[in-house]
């Protein structure tokens, strides 16, 4: 076969080009050369997305690092401090529920970047945590935008991060997690965490970070406003139903389509990280994750080790494969949901796993085995939870629990058949 035959429909650009070509050779794997030929263009592919650019950038400076060495040397009341990379959440549990309240507040005035950041701490003291080390973060930032020691780029990359840390530190915003190492982490809570019925996560993808967890053209296209989308969808479906839910942005993705977002390695250790915060949520509350493009590798790689018992539902969407051939693969007992709007790109990545890259079988096809379900009015790849969208009806049908609404992707019922059983 010559690659470069000209053929209807290619694309034009070196990097759709790659991926139009990858599509092309995985539709039959059958022979090595084939295979061998895939993981070629795999490579051709990453070399024109960034990849050579990103493998030398310097390692990120790590605030939490030095709060958590500081927090390792504390005390309270005469007793050493639990080590938070090693300690369970219950056993953090344990120990605050031993303390005075003044005491608790103490070690988050003194601690903050740790206890925030502290599955089984009490959600309210994590809250009251990350308000004020995003404070010291803003102010932090505010000082370097006027440094002279660094450059005009330097000063305005801290005046921005000024202005996110400034927003995310308004009055009666529920910060979860606030990490700013590196390119900084978040988590953002709507709803009432302790007492709701029903949690719904939702997962991001690719170059998610700090700057852009949230923005206002657009804002249901962020981690941030995709969580206040369903939100304010469930209220005004359902207000009976006490809900929850995270904007769960507390893990490093990639950044671009390279490399790292062509492998599981980013999603691994997001899977240790998404696994952490849901088994530290309340005991009384189901969880329904719903996982964006890469954040969809994540919870594929999550699923086997997530709480059974706790984790109802899975919904992927824009999703380049969740690292398993099938449903059964995942080792789930959640019902499984996915969909993609015919306008997403994401249909371009070739869906197959050679030599460890790529994510596997596409999602909505047959032969993977979820409920797929209609996005119909979605706009693009991150379009899903626009207003009046049928995707954002239906993640807050399965967020609620209402299966017996959700809308197939086709004119059959299939998708929910069995679901209030399952």
């Amino acid at each position: 076969m010559n690659l470069f035959d000209e053929r209807a429909g290619a694309p034009s650009s070196p990097r759709s080009l790659g991926w139009y070509w990858l599509r092309v050779i995985a539709q039959d794997l059958t022979s090595p050369g084939r295979a061998a030929l895939a993981v070629m263009v795999v490579f051709v592919l990453l070399a024109t997305s960034g990849w050579t650019a990103m493998r030398h950038q310097k390692p990120p400076q790590d605030p939490r690092a030095t709060a958590v060495s500081a927090w390792l040397h504390g005390s309270v009341a005469g007793r050493r401090l639990p080590n938070p990379d090693t300690a369970s959440a219950a056993a953090i549990s344990r120990f605050f529920a031993s303390l005075s309240n003044a005491q608790a507040r103490q070690l988050a005035d003194r601690y903050p970047l740790v206890v925030g950041n502290l599955n089984g701490a009490p959600v309210e003291l994590r809250y009251r945590a990350n308000q004020q080390a995003l404070g010291e973060a803003e102010q932090w930032q505010l000082k370097r935008s006027k440094a002279t020691d660094l450059t005009a780029e330097g000063r305005q990359s801290a005046l921005q991060l000024a202005h996110r840390f400034g927003s995310l530190h308004d009055p009666g915003r529920q910060i979860l997690a606030f990490d700013p190492s590196g390119r900084g982490r978040v988590a953002e809570v709507f709803g009432d965490l302790e007492t709701a019925q029903r949690t719904a996560v939702v997962v991001p993808g690719v170059d998610t970070d700090i700057l852009s967890f949230e923005k206002s053209v657009k804002p249901y296209s962020t981690p941030d406003g995709m969580a206040e989308a369903l939100y304010n969808s469930e209220r005004a479906t359902d207000p009976s139903v006490r809900t929850a839910v995270i904007a769960w942005a507390d893990y490093t993705t990639p950044e671009g389509v390279g490399l790292d977002a062509s492998t599981g390695a980013m999603a691994e250790a997001g899977a240790v990280r998404l696994n952490g915060m849901v088994r530290a949520l309340p005991q009384n509350t189901s969880v329904q994750l719903f996982c964006h493009s890469y954040g969809s590798v994540t919870c594929g790689v999550a699923a086997s080790r997530l709480p059974q018992q706790k984790v109802t539902d899975i919904t992927v969407y824009g999703s380049p494969g969740m690292r398993a051939d099938n449903v059964a693969g995942l080792h789930t007992r959640a019902r499984v949901w996915a969909t993609r709007d015919d306008t997403d790109w994401i249909q371009d990545v070739p869906y197959l796993e050679v030599a460890g890259i790529g994510h596997g079988t596409d999602p909505v096809s047959s032969s993977f085995g979820a409920r797929v379900i209609s996005a119909a009015g979605a706009q693009q790849h991150t379009g899903y939870f626009a207003s009046g969208t049928e995707s954002l009806k239906n993640f807050t049908r399965i967020a609620l629990g209402e299966y017996e609404s959700v809308s197939c992707a086709t004119s059959d019922t299939s998708c929910r058949a069995g679901a209030a059983a399952a």
